[in-house]
């Protein structure tokens, strides 16, 4: 019986442990929750769940259920994101400046040329507030599409696009805080910079009891949230604070309930969006072109072209085994953007009909990089392997002339 139940549950676990499960799991949350709320029987009971009030302004704390999700459990996405950016910069790749230079200056080029494109659509529009929108990038969609390629993307060419990922979400966040904020409460922003100080504390004096940390980071966000500050970058600080021999410790209690939970529940709650009746016509709109050349053609234009100036510059180089052709396709990958361009559009918009034309044209450049960047490495490959068995052709072929 033990046997039976092992043969059951190890599948199971290393589905739950692959990162393509993860990607494929939001695209089925969003065409389930897009599916809801336009097509079934219960689409306005759908849609109110997620604007059901649990507290009162009075209590200083989000209201509705979907403000819950975006705002406190998405700190524990952040909070996640923090810790692989903190890794990575103590000892991971971005531990050196020769490592750091190419993914940020590509992450740099990624976010900056987009934002562009959208300021060059809507630069005299009432949607300019939503430049932020095209520069983000999806670790967990991005990373779980190029495992889906397999062998297609290189493992140097993954690496580079996981560090990019996470250097993106962290300008992603920078953008949230001095951009996307509301009117500071300096009251409560001094509380929540004398809280960190408290964890940064902590670190120094090697205090670890788990009921100290929770309670004084609990203090950070709530005082963060009232502050007119995003709250949810409440977990990258508390991330960065962290002893880091304590993150793998945070990181497995977390881990499984920010990929299985927490992000369904947001892809859920923020694709619950109406589709205009006119959905081709939506595209026309300036806010759907910039989101949509912004991400789908900015991203790996300005990923690719950063990364050219820096190699020939002399201060980066390419992965091992990696080429430039390799690279413009991780560019089109990096064009996903989901997760934070749909938190930035709710940070951006107030008006609900701007945010469903931006939650639009954000799902369709998710589709237009997807089948893009797929097959663009499948025609790399099957180009590489013509070439591969061209050239064994031609080294066949040269001993029987010469035998000739």
């Amino acid at each position: 019986m033990e046997r039976i139940l092992k043969r059951a549950i190890d599948p199971l676990r290393i589905l739950i442990n692959d990162s393509r499960f993860t990607g494929v799991m939001l695209i089925v949350c969003t065409i389930t929750s897009i599916f809801f709320a336009n097509y079934s029987g219960s689409a306005a009971f759908y849609k109110t769940v997620w604007e059901v009030r649990l507290f009162p302004p009075s209590y200083h704390l989000p209201e509705t259920f979907i403000s819950w999700i975006n705002n406190y459990m998405m700190a524990f996405f952040f909070m996640m994101a923090g810790m692989e950016i903190k890794r990575e910069l103590v000892n991971g790749e971005l531990s050196s400046f020769k490592k750091a230079v190419l993914p940020f200056g590509a992450a740099l080029g990624g976010m900056l040329v987009p934002a562009l494109i959208f300021v060059a659509f809507n630069l005299h529009t009432s949607y300019l507030k939503g430049w932020g929108i095209p520069t983000a990038t999806d670790i967990a969609f991005s990373v779980g599409i190029a495992s889906i390629l397999g062998k297609r993307v290189p493992v140097g060419l993954k690496i580079l696009l996981m560090a990019l990922a996470i250097i993106d979400d962290l300008g992603a966040i920078v953008v949230i805080a001095l951009f996307y904020g509301g009117h500071i409460h300096w009251l409560f922003f001094i509380i929540a910079a004398l809280l960190y100080v408290t964890l940064i504390l902590f670190n120094f004096f090697k205090i670890e009891s788990k009921i100290l940390w929770a309670v004084v980071s609990v203090g950070l966000w709530i005082t963060l949230y009232n502050s007119g500050v995003e709250a949810s970058i409440a977990g990258v600080l508390i991330a960065f604070a962290m002893p880091i021999d304590m993150l793998p410790k945070f990181e497995v209690h977390i881990h499984k309930y920010v990929n299985f939970l927490i992000l369904p529940l947001f892809a859920f709650a923020n694709t619950a969006i109406l589709l205009p009746t006119n959905i081709i016509g939506s595209f026309s709109s300036t806010l759907s072109l910039g989101i949509m050349f912004g991400l789908v053609i900015g991203k790996p234009v300005g990923i690719f072209l950063f990364s050219r100036v820096l190699v020939a510059l002399k201060v980066a180089s390419l992965p091992r085994n990696v080429s430039w052709k390799q690279l413009f396709g991780m560019g089109a990958l990096a064009g996903i953007g989901f997760t934070m361009s749909i938190f930035t559009t709710m940070l951006a918009f107030k008006q609900e009909a701007f945010q469903d034309v931006a939650k639009v044209a954000i799902l369709a450049s998710v589709l237009l990089s997807l089948v893009f960047s797929m097959a663009y490495f499948m025609a790399l490959n099957i180009k590489e392997k013509v070439e591969h068995l061209t050239e064994e052709f031609e080294m066949i072929k040269q001993p029987e002339q010469v035998l000739g």
